[in-house]
């Protein structure tokens, strides 16, 4: 565990271990997270500043950040909502032994996922750092799914597109056939390609797709 400059981590940065980040000028609350957290299996990485955090280089893992909200220098608050607009994307979990209800607000309004007072009982924290693990967990599923879902997407020709903004509209074929002046064949055709490249079962879930997508849905020409 780092008490000053962060350590250099030996593992590869696609490891998908959970790791915990700890932010705290306390080296004697760092320490006794550390034990806490590596005794219930986790990795961890600590640092004495904000700034000694983001210079740490980041795992590909799920993972989650303990904040003190009072920093030697700096608010946590003021921290969180920095990294609020940053490329890092991971929940937090504040402690405070000077908290109070708005600070409390503040600090879950802006996305913290608890807040705890110290001293706190250790389950608690574990319980906390769980369900922050979990929930990054399910954002890098989320991530990744969509990542796939633009692959698929950009296999697909421009036809394939067009028709595909049409049938998640609700076109049927023939209307998408007098839409693009094209053939009924064809535009099964054209269907069944982007149905397969899309992997979509039904039309509700190319539905589902084309909405993580972004891609909007073509209705028809005004007459």
């Amino acid at each position: 565990m780092s008490s000053g400059s962060p350590s250099i981590s030996t593992q590869s940065p696609h490891d998908q271990e959970p790791v915990v980040y700890v932010v705290d000028d306390d080296e004697s609350m760092r320490v006794a997270l550390g034990n806490l957290l590596r005794s219930a299996g986790l990795r961890v990485e600590a640092f004495e500043s904000s700034r000694d955090f983001l210079a740490f280089p980041k795992y590909g893992a799920p993972s989650c950040l303990i904040l003190d909200v009072r920093l030697r220098g700096e608010s946590g608050l003021a921290f969180q909502e920095h990294i609020g607009k940053s490329e890092v994307h991971m929940p937090i979990v504040f402690m405070t032994g000077h908290g109070d209800i708005p600070m409390t607000v503040q600090a879950m309004k802006a996305g913290a996922v608890d807040f705890l007072a110290k001293p706190f009982r250790d389950q608690d924290m574990l319980d906390a750092v769980a369900n922050a693990l979990a929930l990054d967990a399910e954002r890098l599923d989320a991530e990744k799914s969509i990542a796939a879902l633009r692959v698929a997407y950009d296999t697909l020709t421009l036809r394939e597109r067009e028709v595909m903004a049409f049938v998640v509209a609700g076109l049927m074929n023939k209307q998408i056939a007098a839409e693009m002046n094209l053939s009924v064949i064809t535009v099964k055709i054209h269907r069944g390609h982007l149905m397969r490249k899309m992997a979509a079962r039904s039309v509700a879930d190319l539905v589902r797709k084309s909405e993580l997508l972004g891609v909007k849905a073509r209705s028809l020409k005004p007459c």
